[in-house]
């Protein structure tokens, strides 16, 4: 059985070339499916303009079949929600206000339903 643990570690490794930060703590891998040895990965990416997005979904698709036990990953590209830096995890975050990137504070909604932010740009 693959470990969802190895298969976010190995998104770790994969990065916007444009942003110091990986994708899945930039919070751009919405979901992360495993059945048996295949790999099913949801993710967007910080703007629907950008114009590597074959190379990230490329990159994605190639760190995840490296991990131990995986025969088949595929990333499907989604743009619902659209991203935005609050989804970033608390490392992610932290980066990204490192090299100046506004992040609110989501604190005020603990249970991730707020749908506030689909209505803002990406600072991307």
């Amino acid at each position: 059985m693959v470990e969802r643990a190895a298969v976010v570690e190995a998104l770790r490794g994969v990065h916007d070339p444009e942003i110091p930060v990986n994708v899945y703590d930039l919070g751009l891998v919405y979901e992360i499916e495993i059945a048996e040895d295949v790999v099913d990965i949801e993710m967007t990416l910080t703007s629907t303009t950008c114009p590597i997005a074959g190379q990230m979904v490329e990159q994605a698709e190639n760190a995840v079949r490296a991990v131990e036990g995986v025969k088949e990953a595929t990333v499907e590209l989604v743009w619902d929600p659209p991203w935005s830096p609050e989804m970033a995890t608390d490392e992610g975050k932290m980066k990204l206000q490192s090299i100046g990137v506004s992040v609110p504070d989501s604190s005020g909604d603990s249970d991730g339903d707020d749908d506030s932010h689909s209505a803002e740009q990406s600072p991307f």
